[in-house]
C-alpha cells in the first residue's frame, strides 16, 4: 500500500513539476516579445502617403487596363459576341460591331461603360460583362549589382525586399545603403531611396514600400 501511495505520490509531482515549467516557458518567451525581440508586422507600420500603392486587378474595381492585358469580354444573352483578347501594344482593342478603340488607361468599369454606349446602336440595352483575365501590362524593373537583373511580373502586390529576391539577391559588389526605386507620375519622376542594410538588419520596414507598376530598382 505505501508502494502504490509513494508512487502517486511521485506521479502528481512530476505532472505539477512539468506544467509548472510549461508556464513559466509561456511567460518567459511572451515576455520576450514583448520587450522586442520579435518584429512587428508589416501592416502596423503606415509608409509615406507618397509611397502607397493601389491594389491590383481582382482586388478593386477601379484596375487600369494596360497593354498586353489579357481580357475577357461577353455581352449578356449573346454568347456569340464573347471574346477573349488582348490589349495591343498601342493600347487598342477591337470588338465586333464596334471596331478598334482604345482600352489602355480606363478602369475596368470605364471600359464597360464606353463599350455599352457604343452597342447600343446594335442592341437594346447591352449588358456587357468585362474581366481582367490576365494582368501582362504590370512589370517592375531591378537593375544594376543584383544576381538576376531584368523585369518582373507584378501580378500580385510584392514590396521591395520581395523584388530583390525575385531578381536573385544583392551580388558582392552591391551598395547595400543607397538603392533607389525611380517612379513615374503623371508629372515627374519621383527618386524613393532605400536603405536595404537598414531595412534588414535595423528593422526599418516603413521603408520596404509596395511597388507599382513601371517602377525601376536600381541597385548601385
Amino acid at each position: 500500500m505505501n508502494m502504490k501511495q509513494e508512487t502517486s505520490r511521485q506521479r502528481t509531482g512530476r505532472i505539477h513539476i512539468l506544467i509548472t515549467g510549461m508556464a513559466l516557458y509561456l511567460l518567459m518567451t511572451a515576455g520576450c516579445a514583448h520587450q522586442g525581440g520579435a518584429a512587428p508586422p508589416v501592416a502596423t507600420v503606415a509608409a509615406p502617403a507618397a509611397m502607397i500603392v493601389r491594389p491590383l486587378a481582382g482586388e478593386v474595381a477601379d484596375y487600369v487596363v494596360g497593354a498586353g492585358d489579357l481580357l475577357e469580354i461577353s455581352v449578356w444573352k449573346d454568347p456569340a459576341l464573347t471574346r477573349q483578347m488582348v490589349v495591343l501594344p498601342d493600347g487598342t482593342i477591337s470588338f465586333p460591331l464596334i471596331g478598334q478603340f482604345s482600352a489602355a488607361g480606363s478602369t475596368v468599369a470605364q471600359l464597360k461603360a464606353a463599350m455599352e454606349k457604343k452597342l447600343v446602336r446594335y442592341i437594346p440595352e447591352p449588358d456587357l460583362s468585362v474581366i481582367v483575365q490576365q494582368v501582362n501590362s504590370q512589370v517592375v524593373y531591378v537593375i544594376g549589382k543584383v544576381n538576376r537583373p531584368g523585369h518582373l511580373p507584378l501580378n500580385r502586390r510584392i514590396d521591395v525586399l520581395q523584388a530583390l529576391a525575385m531578381a536573385g539577391g544583392l551580388n558582392v559588389f552591391a551598395n547595400r545603403e543607397d538603392i533607389r526605386i525611380f517612379r513615374k507620375t503623371a508629372d515627374r519622376t519621383m527618386v524613393i531611396p532605400f536603405n536595404y542594410q537598414a531595412v534588414t538588419e535595423e528593422n526599418r520596414v516603413a521603408e520596404n514600400i509596395w511597388l507599382e507598376r513601371g517602377d525601376v530598382i536600381v541597385v548601385k
